[in-house]
């Protein structure tokens, strides 16, 4: 049993937290995900990672409770996790030699206090053939990623680029999370 929990079923943010050599347990809580189209971009993904520690937290309040989400956007366009083949398609298609960005959003509650901040990096592509395209999308690895790729897997040989936070665009700012993990126990 440890005082933090991972309020996230991501592999990514698993093995990030692990790597620290943190100890947590991973909870996971079903949570609506709709967002506020009013707000921002950035807004809306912080209010999401705030929702998915909260419904942890609810039931383990004597815990530091880590929830997290990460959206890629291109032109002010959101895209999420593909649908399918196509959708997959549609998305690398639109980021190669396009650079975009990805929001990750962090929030961080425990008895002591509650906090969510979130993270801007670029990322550019380099131009994809169809055939390019086509094959990452047969490895299967795009079909469960934002922005239907992984920057750490076989996507890493189409990024021409990043300015920001490498451990961000995988899904969690760990040297930051770390930091201010910190202050919840001081």
């Amino acid at each position: 049993m440890s005082d933090i929990i991972l309020a996230s079923g991501s592999p990514r943010r698993k093995e990030l937290l692990e790597q620290i050599k943190l100890p947590f347990e991973v909870i996971v809580k079903e949570v609506d995900e709709t967002l506020d189209e009013d707000d921002t971009l950035r807004d809306q993904i912080e209010a999401l990672s705030f929702k998915k520690a909260l419904a942890v937290f609810k039931d383990h309040k004597d815990k530091i409770v880590i929830g997290a989400d990460t959206l890629v956007t291109i032109n002010g366009e959101r895209l999420g996790k593909p649908k399918d083949e196509d959708d997959a398609y549609k998305m690398l298609n639109e980021l190669q030699g396009k650079t975009h960005d990805v929001i990750t959003a962090v929030s961080i509650i425990s008895p002591k206090m509650s906090e969510t901040f979130s993270t801007v990096s670029m990322v550019t592509f380099y131009p994809m053939s169809d055939e390019e395209i086509k094959d990452y999308i047969a490895s299967n690895e795009p079909m469960d990623k934002a922005g239907a790729y992984a920057i750490q897997g076989l996507g890493a040989k189409y990024i021409k680029g990043i300015v920001g936070d490498y451990y961000a665009i995988m899904g969690l700012p760990i040297g930051e999370v770390y930091h201010r993990i910190l202050k919840h126990f001081e």
